[in-house]
């Protein structure tokens, strides 16, 4: 089967176009002599980041200090954070923040200042929102316009990445599907994969339909190290409706006072950590699930009803219309939650600058791990980190300089046939049951097992994006499983019923796995297989 092939030449190629990529975008525009071609398989504003609800955590406030921010970031991260990964964050971040609001970004203000609210796991108050609930729209809004006012920047909507391009170890470009049935041959001197999260990998997510884990599988395909696959945050709160999509409750929720109750109006977070409502998210999402099954309940609920209705609809107007949407008013009812697939701490092995194992191939945002998350995000670190890496990637792609290289290899033919849609929906079923909340060898075993089997029937090159998602969603399945199976303890978001235990031999112990295999080691123990 063969489709029209177009050959495209730039500078930069970025795919994806969340705050990481929009970040790197404007940096790379702001040069005006190199071409920069951005693709994404929706639209500009389709991304995680866009649905971000809670706000973006940064020390500008005089009640607080970066030596602060570091340790909780190093705490939530349960002995896996790269430490100047997470000094670069916490040093950084306020310069970028800074920097947004010079460029017209309209944080919440307090009384003419700017307003601080306090999430899961953090000592102080210094999370910064917008609009009340909505602070990734506004960081989507003005990242959006400042890329879109560069003359040298061309952005490609509906456009798919079906695999990076590689000669002699270098990354060339990569091979693009448009939604027209046009076969793209991008070739640049320098590619940045920022396609952002995961969260399609799982039946139950908060993530958008277009996190599909598209980065790390094309870049494992292209021969990178990935690293930390094993550890997916679960956001604890998830609106639990029969029909209803799987809207995200807002950490800041609780951080206002919110509360977790049983289905006896219960509270029950303080006996099983002492920030109780505040404790990790991976805590959290664990003890929603014993409390469910010890009241032999479906769910829990967060109370929000003693707040005030005033205080509730201004402060969480997002939340309060689509709750009601669903016929949940939080004024005066209880919401019901559980737990579901949120955010990848782990992906594509970067050092600081964004380089990978891959010449000429970047990664930041969502898609990358550099370690500054380690085992479980911190709230709210996320929308950080894509400024602070998107800007820095940007800085490396400009300054390592490298030459075009033209993509000489040949394209694959498409095939003819077309995956099953329940293909798709067993293998989500299976990732959710058995590389979920809780795992054991016996699941995770099965679970490799089974996608050992099902992989090898959906190779190939396929003319649709939801083949082509399909084939992506399956290989990080397998790669998560592996992983999850390798590493012999609990720790942050990966916890295993066999190996309960926290063990000081795996702090600070990576996994890495590529085509040549997995292995464990420091963070930069990716350019050492």
């Amino acid at each position: 089967m063969s489709l029209p092939i177009e050959r495209i030449q730039t500078d930069f190629l970025v795919l994806g176009t969340g705050v990481a990529g929009l970040r790197a975008v404007a940096a790379l525009g702001e040069a005006g002599s190199e071409k920069v071609l951005v693709a994404t398989k929706g639209k500009i504003s389709d991304s995680n980041t866009e649905h971000a609800q809670g706000g973006v955590a940064v020390v500008l406030s005089d009640e607080d200090t970066v030596s602060l921010h570091y340790e909780d970031t190093l705490g939530a991260g349960a002995g896996l954070c790269n430490a100047g990964a997470v000094r670069v964050l916490t040093e950084e971040g306020p310069r970028y923040i800074e920097e947004l609001i010079a460029w017209g970004a309209a944080f919440d203000k307090k009384g003419g200042t700017l307003h601080f609210s306090r999430e899961g796991a953090h000592s102080a108050r210094r999370v910064l929102h917008a609009g009340g609930d909505s602070t990734g729209r506004e960081v989507m809004r003005i990242l959006k316009r400042r890329a879109e006012g560069c003359q040298n920047v061309q952005v490609l909507d509906n456009t798919f990445a079906l695999d990076l391009l590689v000669e002699d170890g270098a990354c060339t470009g990569a091979e693009l599907l448009t939604a027209e049935g046009k076969r793209l041959v991008v070739e640049a001197r320098a590619t940045l994969l920022a396609t952002g999260g995961a969260g399609r990998v799982f039946l139950e997510t908060t993530n958008p339909p277009v996190a599909t884990g598209d980065g790390p599988a094309i870049a494992y395909r292209a021969e990178a190290a990935l690293m930390d696959l094993e550890f997916f945050q679960f956001h604890p709160t998830v609106l639990y409706q029969t029909g209803a999509p799987r809207f995200l409750l807002t950490e800041a929720l609780r951080g206002e006072g919110g509360r977790l109750m049983n289905v006896r109006g219960e509270p029950f977070m303080k006996k099983y950590h002492d920030l109780g409502d505040l404790a990790p998210r991976d805590v959290v999402s664990r003890s929603i699930l014993l409390e469910a099954n010890l009241t032999h309940h479906p769910c829990v609920y967060l109370d929000m009803t003693h707040l005030g209705a005033a205080f509730v609809k201004k402060r969480f107007p997002n939340v309060y219309e689509t709750c009601l949407s669903c016929s949940v008013d939080i004024t005066k009812a209880r919401a019901p939650v559980l737990p579901a697939a949120h955010y990848f701490m782990g992906g594509v092995w970067t050092d600081l600058w964004g380089r990978t194992t891959v010449e000429n191939l970047y990664a930041a945002g969502e898609a990358a791990s550099t370690g500054v998350h380690g085992a479980n995000r911190l709230a709210s670190n996320s929308l950080l980190e894509g400024l602070v890496y998107g800007a820095r990637v940007a800085q490396a792609m400009r300054e390592d300089s490298p030459r075009l290289k033209r993509a000489s290899g040949a394209l694959p033919e498409f095939k003819e046939h077309y995956i099953q849609p329940e293909v798709k929906r067993d293998i989500l079923t299976l990732s959710w049951e058995k590389i979920g909340i809780s795992r054991s060898q016996r699941t995770l075993q099965s679970a490799v097992e089974h996608m050992e089997r099902v992989l090898p029937t959906l190779e190939g090159r396929f003319a649709e994006q939801w083949a082509g998602e399909v084939q992506n969603i399956a290989l990080d399945v397998l790669l998560m499983a592996r992983c999850a199976l390798a590493r012999e303890e609990s720790r942050g978001a990966h916890s295993r019923e066999d190996f309960p235990e926290t063990l000081p031999a795996w702090e600070h112990r990576h996994s890495f796995v590529s085509r040549e295999g997995l292995w464990h080691g420091d963070a930069d123990a990716a350019r050492k297989p």
